[in-house]
């Protein structure tokens, strides 16, 4: 006897006019095209990384795998938490490319003065931005002016990071090792170089000029100024635009009050919480534990700027250092923020789909479990990496990465696992609904929202 099939579910229709989901598509589809060629823009067209640094006279003072060691012990001890390169940050610290940009200049015009040179300033600026790299074979030509502020400034953070105190709010003795400090102001140099030497075939650095440094010609280009006001004047105009036209034509577009449907509350009583949504109230707890603690960083971090050498009698910088106290606060504010993203997913789920499946507060406490890991690994590894033991050098458990995603490599990984573990309980939850909705009414959207993040 054959079994007679059940007949599919129908689909809810759209809710929205399709004119909607095309015009989102299309914001959608010109955002990211534009944001793909500024992408492809920013690599193809950055600031070149020569082989290696040369003087006239063929002695090398840096190479590119100098260049990236100092990178990488500028962002492993924190100190993009602290300072700057480019303007990118913190910033109780110098910038160190305008710094590097500035005492170099000073020194260099301090030779030319000696050496009985007419206008030294003109002749300052003419050194700084004649581009000498050659493309071809990836050398980059520093004069002896220019060679020897290197060397100069290279004692000069050998004292700064080598110092034994706390009074830049590090802690004492940051850096001390002579092969550490060369290779972090190569990187240094690196960055003032391409900020001042002309781009080929420009009149502009490869910065466009940026940091601004008149010793050395770094004033603002015509472009700037003139894309700058464009681009403001064109947001204006825009918001404008788009708030005449919905005054004018709002019977026509949009939704309509008397369109919205009523609606209805239960009281809290009245309304069953599933065991996934009981685990969420661990993640909310969590959450007001990490908001509360980036918080009270934040004032440690307000009160460094006021007082450098104490907070109210004890030396901090020895046991949290502003480069440490920063890191955290950056990191936490993203982990709060996630976890209460997790929070609200898994317990709208079930309200979305009016179903639970088996077992789905198992995977919830799973997920707040990997959450509790991947904070506690963080914010471990990053104090390990800021105070930096040799052992713990190049360690993918304690190696500080970029500016404002400072996590170590493993907890990254482990990151980006916790979070495609959300959205599959996000899916197992609300998949029966799914299969019976448009692709672009609500529950589906609340879907992408989620794969979104």
């Amino acid at each position: 006897m054959q079994t007679p099939r059940s007949a599919p579910m129908d689909r809810v229709s759209l809710a929205i006019s399709k004119g909607w989901v095309q015009a989102v598509a299309l914001v959608f589809v010109f955002g990211f095209l534009m944001m793909g060629i500024l992408a492809y823009r920013t690599y193809s067209d950055g600031m070149p990384q020569p082989q290696q640094v040369v003087t006239t006279d063929g002695t090398v003072l840096f190479t590119s795998e100098d260049i990236t060691n100092g990178q990488q012990i500028f962002l492993r001890r924190g100190l993009q938490q602290y300072g700057s390169i480019l303007g990118h940050g913190g910033y109780l610290g110098p910038d160190y490319t305008a710094e590097y940009l500035r005492l170099s200049s000073e020194h260099i015009a301090d030779q030319l003065r000696a050496a009985g040179v007419n206008d030294p300033s003109t002749a300052l600026i003419e050194m700084m931005r004649t581009n000498r790299l050659d493309e071809a074979s990836g050398t980059l030509v520093f004069t002896p002016e220019q060679a020897a502020a290197f060397e100069h400034l290279t004692g000069h953070y050998a004292d700064f990071f080598g110092e034994d105190s706390t009074k830049y709010g590090l802690i004492p003795k940051v850096i001390t090792d002579p092969e550490e400090i060369h290779d972090l102001v190569a990187f240094f140099a690196w960055t003032a170089w391409a900020s001042a030497a002309e781009r080929p075939g420009h009149s502009y650095s490869y910065t466009n000029n940026w940091p601004s440094e008149a010793r050395v010609g770094n004033t603002p280009t015509a472009d700037i100024l003139v894309w700058s006001a464009m681009s403001l004047t064109a947001l204006l105009v825009g918001l404008g635009a788009l708030f005449a036209l919905y005054g004018r034509w709002s019977r026509r577009i949009g939704w309509q009050s008397s369109e919205a449907p009523s609606l209805k509350f239960l009281q809290p009583g009245d309304v069953a919480i599933t065991p996934s949504q009981r685990v969420t109230a661990w993640f909310f707890l969590v959450v007001a534990l990490l908001f509360g603690i980036q918080a009270t960083l934040g004032a440690a971090i307000e009160h460094y700027r006021a007082d450098l050498s104490s907070f109210f009698g004890f030396d901090l910088a020895r046991v949290l250092p502003f480069n440490l106290a920063r890191t955290w606060h950056v990191q936490l504010s993203l982990f709060w923020t996630a976890a209460s993203f997790l929070a609200a997913g898994i317990f709208l789920a079930p309200i979305i789909s009016g179903r639970e499946p088996k077992k789905q507060s198992w995977l919830a406490t799973a997920l707040l479990g990997a959450l509790f890991v991947v904070v506690a690994g963080t914010l471990t590894g990053t104090a390990i990496s800021t105070f930096g033991p040799e052992w713990a050098k190049g360690s993918p458990f304690f190696d500080q990465q970029w500016e404002y995603l400072d996590l170590p490599r493993v907890w990254q990984i482990l990151l980006v696992v916790g979070l495609f573990l959300w959205i599959a309980i996000i899916f197992r939850a609300i998949r029966s609904r799914l299969r019976t909705e448009s692709k672009v009414n609500m529950p589906w959207l609340f879907f992408y929202s989620g794969l979104a993040i």
